[in-house]
């Protein structure tokens, strides 16, 4: 089908939506309508008919959904051209830097994939980072977290120059770092024992936790992408990049479905076939719905709950959401019955990820600072005619 098919003007989309124009514009501008220029009439835009269809509820064909997860020329939905060099999804698996990372989450440390991340296959940074005296205040891991970002972010401001090595030591020190604000210092470990030990998660058991932090590093561009490449491209020290892709994330629909699937785990594991039938009756079960880059279900899911050895309540509850959707769990709800098995803190789940995606976005900012090409992004004005009243 060619192109121009997937593009439709102005009138037909107000049609389809049966909204006015202001609407229209609003939609576009809050990125959940792709717009691009008419190459026939630059002074007009043409809107994706896809994400018209979604709007308006009407059905929209798989071709069509293939075509709208990239414009023309590659370039993002919202028009922003992001070049990286860390991640791919082929064929229904997740790749970093090549390698599968379901293979890799087998046997490699969360160290191990930020060293691939950040192309530091050579030099270990981790061998000179020494651990920081002084605690973050916050109540809760993310707000240690964050603290914990926030100071190193002030701290790295200094616009100097600094070799590829110097900002790999950086980036290993704000992720030591963040370990340790986000469950205290102790004897330095690897990254996931620390973890462990502060949960005090058995020893046996804390495979569980480097599997769930490697699989959680880095994944397809997304908004937090686009901002910490956006940051890093601006000048950003990698801790200050980083911070901003992470406060996108925790904002972000995964993290409310992380959330979400948690209360629902929690919920139900104790009844779970009445409790999984009675969710999505109401339409309330989440955990199921596996991105559209993974037909036959997200393969991170598959293997962290395959590595688990489940009680029977959470492989139950599992089972029985699988059997009332007709879908795999996703990858949050698979970080949500990790963390019960586990019995972590409530919010687990949500902090495993966090730690987990830093050290990805930590390699795009370092990615975007030493090879990445401009972010080219343009900005559409749909405000009022300039003199309006």
């Amino acid at each position: 089908m060619a192109d121009t098919a997937h593009w439709i003007g102005r009138g037909e989309a107000l049609a389809r939506l049966g909204v006015k124009s202001q609407t229209l514009y609003a939609y576009v501008s809050r990125g959940r309508i792709a717009a691009r220029p008419d190459p026939d009439d630059s002074r007009r835009s043409l809107y994706a008919a896809h994400d018209i269809a979604r709007l308006s509820g009407e059905a929209v064909e798989a071709e069509d959904s293939a075509v709208y997860r990239r414009t023309p020329g590659g370039a993002a939905r919202g028009e922003a051209d992001v070049c990286s060099s860390l991640t791919a999804i082929a064929g229904g698996r997740l790749f970093y830097r090549g390698l599968d990372a379901v293979q890799l989450s087998e046997t490699a440390t969360l160290e191990d994939v930020a060293r691939r991340l950040w192309d530091a296959r050579a030099t270990n940074p981790f061998a000179e980072v020494r651990p920081r005296i002084g605690a973050v205040p916050g109540g809760s891991i993310r707000a240690r977290l964050f603290a914990a970002l926030a100071r190193r972010a002030e701290e790295d401001a200094d616009p100097k120059t600094r070799s590829v090595e110097d900002l790999r030591l950086e980036c290993a020190r704000v992720l030591d770092e963040a370990v340790d604000a986000a469950v205290g210092s102790g004897p330095r470990l690897f990254l996931h024992q620390r973890l462990a030990r502060s949960w005090k998660t058995p020893e046996r058991d804390a495979h569980l936790i480097r599997r769930a932090l490697v699989l959680s590093a880095d994944h397809e561009i997304n908004p937090a992408v686009v901002a910490t490449r956006a940051a890093a491209g601006g000048g950003a020290a990698p801790a200050a990049a980083a911070f901003a892709g992470l406060l996108t994330m925790a904002g972000s629909p995964m993290m409310a479905e992380l959330t979400r699937a948690s209360d629902w785990i929690v919920a139900v594991r104790r009844q779970a076939a009445d409790a999984a039938r009675r969710a999505h009756e109401m339409g309330r079960l989440v955990g199921f719905n596996a991105p559209e880059d993974y037909p036959a279900g997200d393969p991170r899911a598959a293997a962290l709950l395959a590595a688990a050895d489940l009680p029977a309540d959470l492989a139950r509850a599992v089972q029985e959401g699988e059997a009332a959707t007709g879908r795999k769990a996703n990858f949050p709800l698979a970080l949500a019955v990790i963390a019960r098995r586990l019995e972590l803190p409530r919010d687990g789940a949500a902090d495993l990820f966090l730690l987990g995606r830093l050290t990805g976005l930590l390699g795009h900012a370092l990615d975007q600072a030493t090879n990445g090409s401009p972010i080219r992004s343009r900005l559409r004005y749909v405000g009022p005619e300039p003199g309006a009243h």
